[in-house]
């Protein structure tokens, strides 16, 4: 099983300096505490969101074992929040305990998408509904979340136009994100959490068609219209478009 070490290759030219990075300490050497300052998340979240940024883009590819003492030294962290961010990650679906020791990238194999979208599906489609709920609520004030999801769509379309495939994964996401913030109920937003992690690693590895970049377009004009039913019914499409491709691009479905 190949070990992903601090001095492992990076694509795209990121180094170790990406999120929540530095330079990889000498052998040998204590790595360096960063300062924790007010307002600022803690070392553990911290190294949760890099690792989990460097799963994402496949700088640790699935199958990699993930070794506790090289991750510390490439983030320059001491190993206790690296183990609390690795023991989170495991929580999160994207790494799995190995049978004596260690962690390592989980491999998403058929049955983990089919089981993801069965349960995204109808946390979407809800958070849509509620997010146009939302808005019709607040007519003829505009709530601020409805901003931000335009953002969000903007820069999808400005990362497609550039063919910056990071970039669009993260801006779909986001979009996604935004629409269960603008929901405005805090359980489904935990609920979601859970997923953000492996919907990230899925909409990096499948294709992203125009016609479902298209399908953000509808969603976000229903929703701004406060258009429960309509938002609710793009969503159902768009998650189900989404499964479809999907499938398709990792496993070679017809």
């Amino acid at each position: 099983m190949a070990q992903v070490a601090g001095s492992s290759a990076r694509r795209n030219g990121a180094g170790p300096g990406g999120p929540g990075g530095g330079r990889t300490t000498a052998p040998g050497r204590p790595a360096p505490q960063e300062d924790v300052r007010p307002g600022r998340p803690s070392l553990s979240v911290r190294a949760r969101d890099a690792v989990r940024q460097r799963i994402v883009d496949r700088r640790y590819p699935q199958g990699a074992r993930l070794v506790e003492r090289e991750v510390a030294e490439e983030l320059r962290m001491s190993r206790v929040p690296v183990r609390e961010a690795l023991r989170a990650l495991v929580g999160e679906g994207l790494l799995e305990l190995l049978p004596h020791s260690g962690v390592r990238v989980r491999r998403l194999e058929r049955a983990d998408v089919e089981h993801l979208y069965e349960v995204w599906e109808p946390l979407a489609v809800q958070a849509s509904r509620l997010a146009a709920r939302r808005v019709a609520g607040s007519a003829p004030v505009e709530p601020p979340g409805v901003t931000a999801l335009r953002t969000s769509l903007d820069r999808a379309e400005e990362a497609a136009s550039d063919d910056e495939g990071t970039r669009e994964v993260a801006a779909h996401t986001a979009f996604h994100e935004d629409i269960v913030a603008l929901s405005g109920n805090p359980m489904l937003a935990r609920t979601m959490e859970q997923l953000s992690g492996q919907l990230q690693l899925l909409f990096g590895m499948r294709e992203e068609p125009q016609h479902m970049r298209a399908q953000h377009a509808v969603m976000f004009r229903y929703i701004a219209a406060g258009d429960e039913e309509s938002a609710a019914a793009s969503t159902l499409l768009h998650v189900r478009d989404s499964r479809a491709v999907a499938l398709r691009s990792l496993f070679d479905d017809a």
